[in-house]
């Protein structure tokens, strides 16, 4: 299996500040995943400081 996250980085407060948004997304995403299973087919939107869609993550079968 292969976890996947992609995220926009040169859009509104993400273009702003990166470093600081990928951190905070990665420490919420990081702490939330105990809520899935993590089986292919999981996933969810991520958003950042503004609650504004920047990506995803997902499981993938491989």
């Amino acid at each position: 299996m292969k976890f996947v996250l992609e995220v926009t980085l040169d859009e509104g407060v993400m273009a702003k500040d990166p470093v600081r948004e990928l951190g905070r997304i990665l420490r919420y995403w990081g702490g939330n995943l105990d809520h899935y299973a993590l089986q292919p087919g999981d996933g969810s939107a991520v958003y950042d400081s503004e609650y504004s869609e920047v990506g995803s993550w997902r499981v993938t079968a491989s």
